[in-house]
């Protein structure tokens, strides 16, 4: 009886039904864990795709979106106030349409002019750059020749026939109009509506959670995300309506035509991070050389903007946002180039924010801990692993 209780005492947890059960536990979670992960890597690689073939629907809808979070502050300034829910929406929404309105008209319509001035200015530009075309004039003759070489055969010949662009500037905005006009036009519903429903749409989310600590913590999700998009971008319009005045003042007194279109064109750049700097040096580098016959004097709008640029960039942008709404730089030239490639100009209009409201909500709610789902308890966790954590448990004693 006493070997027969020895032999009890030290059977293996193969021979042990609960032992068992817990191995077979085991592998099915192994395995739940293998499907999810193959499930979100698959996500994580068709969504992008995804968001470019639909970006006619997604584009409009996550741009309304980040706006109406925007404005949510100010409906909610409203609405304190005795405003009811959709006329506060629908006065947040005609304040921001007319703010955008009316910066448009300062860039757009004396913008017209210089397009329509570009094709007289053009022998002024080359003669200013003639060192630099005389320069390249070899390797460009090369390439054209290689060009018209390649585009000698019959099937080349038709496919450029069949690729000819819009005759006119008309023809491209006859094209191009309508389905912009709808796309804005439902952009500007999903903003009201974001906004008339906000106050129940975030009532109702809290008091879905299951408990109290679920529901405060629901809550402050909610209010980080507004906090964090609504401070960053009140503050960096700020920044870049101050700086694109300051830039237009300069340029004013330069002698510079235009120089309010100038400056909203620095301030509507500037909103892209690296990028939109570089861009608006180069529109006013071909402006001043449009404008000025020397080309120390062309260059100088340039000169004026970057500079002016490098004491914002360096010292007033750092000191006004602070800490709290600093993002690494690294992840915005990821964000950039991800949301440039899907959207393009819009996308990286869009890349900081989307952004900032992903790093609020990671912080929030605390960062995923891929490492431990892969390493301990998931994918990457062997049988034999837990069969030997099962071998080093004490027996169960027997009744």
């Amino acid at each position: 009886m006493a070997e027969d209780s020895g032999d009890r005492g030290k059977r293996s947890p193969a021979a042990d039904p609960l032992r068992q059960i817990e191995i077979d536990d085991f592998r099915r979670d192994r395995l739940l864990a293998a499907l999810a992960l193959i499930l979100g890597a698959a996500f994580c690689f068709g969504l992008p795709f995804a968001l470019r073939a639909g970006a006619e629907f997604f584009l409009p809808l996550t741009a309304a979106i980040v706006i109406a979070i925007a404005l949510v502050p100010l409906l909610e300034w409203l609405e304190r106030r005795g405003v009811p829910s959709a006329l506060a929406a629908f006065i947040a929404l005609a304040a921001f349409l007319a703010l955008v309105n009316a910066a448009l008209a300062i860039i757009v319509v004396p913008a017209t002019g210089w397009f329509a001035r570009l094709p007289d200015s053009i022998p002024r530009i080359q003669s200013n750059l003639a060192p630099l075309i005389d320069f390249y004039s070899t390797l460009q003759s090369f390439v054209d020749r290689t060009l018209m070489s390649v585009a000698t055969g019959t099937e080349a010949t038709a496919q450029a026939v069949a690729a000819q662009a819009p005759a006119s500037i008309l023809d491209y905005f006859i094209s191009a109009a309508p389905s912009a006009a709808i796309q804005l036009f439902f952009a500007v519903l999903v903003i009201f509506f974001f906004l008339a429903g906000w106050t129940r749409l975030r009532r109702g989310t809290i008091r879905r959670r299951g408990s109290f600590d679920g529901a405060m913590q629901t809550a402050r999700v909610i209010q980080n995300v507004v906090d964090a998009t609504a401070d960053y971008l009140a503050t960096i319009t700020m920044i870049n309506a101050i700086l694109g005045l300051v830039v237009s003042l300069l340029l004013w007194a330069l002698g510079m035509p235009s120089p309010f279109m100038w400056g909203g064109i620095v301030s509507l750049c500037n909103f892209v991070p690296y990028l939109g700097p570089i861009v608006a040096s180069v529109l006013l580098g071909l402006g001043g050389l449009m404008t000025f016959d020397a080309v120390g004097l062309a260059l100088l709008p340039a000169i004026i903007f970057i500079g002016v640029h490098t004491v914002e960039a360096n010292l007033i942008t750092p000191l006004v946002l602070g800490k709290r709404l600093t993002v690494n730089p690294l992840l915005i030239l990821v964000s950039l180039s991800f949301w440039g490639w899907v959207w393009g100009a819009p996308g990286a209009l869009l890349a900081v924010p989307l952004l900032l409201i992903l790093q609020t909500v990671l912080q929030s709610t605390g960062t995923p801990d891929l490492a431990g789902f892969l390493f301990e308890r998931g994918t990457l966790t062997t049988t034999d692993e837990m069969r030997d954590r099962l071998n080093r448990a004490p027996p169960e004693a027997d009744g």
